[in-house]
């Protein structure tokens, strides 16, 4: 039988969140090769539609979702990394059907269910978020989703909708059998907009203290270092924290020893990221996606503003790589004047 290592993990756990159009298989293998050993211990796909998963046509649209390179599993066992799919929707029947195919046709050894995306159309299907003015509901999935596998379970959430529910939504969560608890610190109105409240964070970890001890809890919003992460933990009594929006301004930030990321380091990341993800989808996902990490690596170096822009007129790897070599060379002949 399996272990569960949500109950194994050693607090504090550091984990990516999942996503959209971020975390696949490409991303976080580039996350996982410029991370310190045992720095990164838990990394989440894509969100993944439930419904999608069980179209008969969209199935195939979806799938790719689900997608783990070869190198990204060897990087996974040698950094003893955990693996999560997360999965979305609201009718509880597919959570079963989509939790059963995880755990019998992928190698993701966990299964998350986003019960916390604020974004607006998927709120007015119902789903997400939307799930914290439906206890009910919410209870249903989470039931069907640990039918269909025995995979580790955990749920990611927020402390409200409209206004924050901590007291009430946290201790019905912590009444389900779920192995981990995800809280982000802010409500779906706020989408991502002011400061996450982490004493909201405290008060659902003492919950978590009172009712059900065993359920990991995991803290959530506006961690952008390391040492903020450790900070958090100290101070609010979480298990670990899932960090963001925070691998945007740092891709190295599992690198905590490393000190300083010269010009070098960034543009060696910026093509195996590149060459990687052409490799992997081979033109069946938009080249358009990695212009946002073009941004990641293009910035506090000189002539960075410049090849930015040039990088985004590209599409296609060789036209990274021809920008690329531009730069040097533009470099090269300053240094020579």
């Amino acid at each position: 039988m399996q272990t569960n290592f949500w109950h194994e993990q050693k607090a504090p756990s550091f984990s990516l969140a999942p996503m959209e159009d971020v975390t696949d298989t490409v991303f976080r293998e580039m996350i996982l090769k410029n991370s310190e050993q045992d720095r990164l211990h838990l990394l989440f796909s894509e969100f993944t539609s439930t419904d999608g998963m069980c179209h008969e046509i969209g199935h195939d649209k979806v799938k790719h979702r689900l997608q783990i390179n070869q190198s990204e599993k060897l990087l996974l066992k040698e950094k003893s990394v955990k693996l999560i799919a997360q999965i979305w929707g609201k009718d509880p029947e597919k959570y079963y059907k989509t939790a059963q195919y995880i755990a019998q046709e992928t190698d993701f050894v966990g299964i998350d269910i986003n019960m916390g995306c604020p974004v607006k159309n998927v709120v007015k299907s119902g789903c997400c978020s939307a799930l914290i003015q439906d206890p009910e509901l919410a209870k249903d999935i989470i039931l069907a989703t640990r039918e269909g596998s025995d995979l580790p379970l955990s749920v990611k959430t927020r402390i409200g909708f409209k206004e924050v529910v901590t007291n009430s939504w946290i201790s019905h969560l912590l009444g389900m059998p779920i192995d981990a608890l995800i809280v982000h610190g802010r409500i779906q109105k706020q989408m991502s907009d002011g400061l996450a409240d982490w004493d909201e964070i405290a008060k659902a970890v003492q919950l978590r203290n009172e009712i059900a001890p065993q359920i990991k809890l995991i803290g959530n919003g506006d961690v952008l270092s390391y040492q903020e992460g450790l900070d958090k933990v100290n101070q609010f009594g979480v298990d670990g924290v899932m960090i963001g929006r925070g691998i945007f301004k740092n891709p190295w930030l599992f690198s905590p020893g490393l000190s300083e990321v010269d010009e070098e380091r960034k543009l060696n990341m910026l093509w195996e990221h590149t060459d990687l993800y052409e490799r992997t989808w081979q033109g069946n996902k938009n080249f358009a996606i990695l212009k946002r990490f073009f941004k990641i690596y293009c910035k506090e170096f000189h002539g960075a503003a410049k090849l930015c822009h040039q990088l985004m007129q590209t599409s296609s790897a060789k036209e990274v790589k021809e920008a690329l070599d531009f730069h040097k060379q533009n470099i090269q002949l300053e240094e020579l004047v």
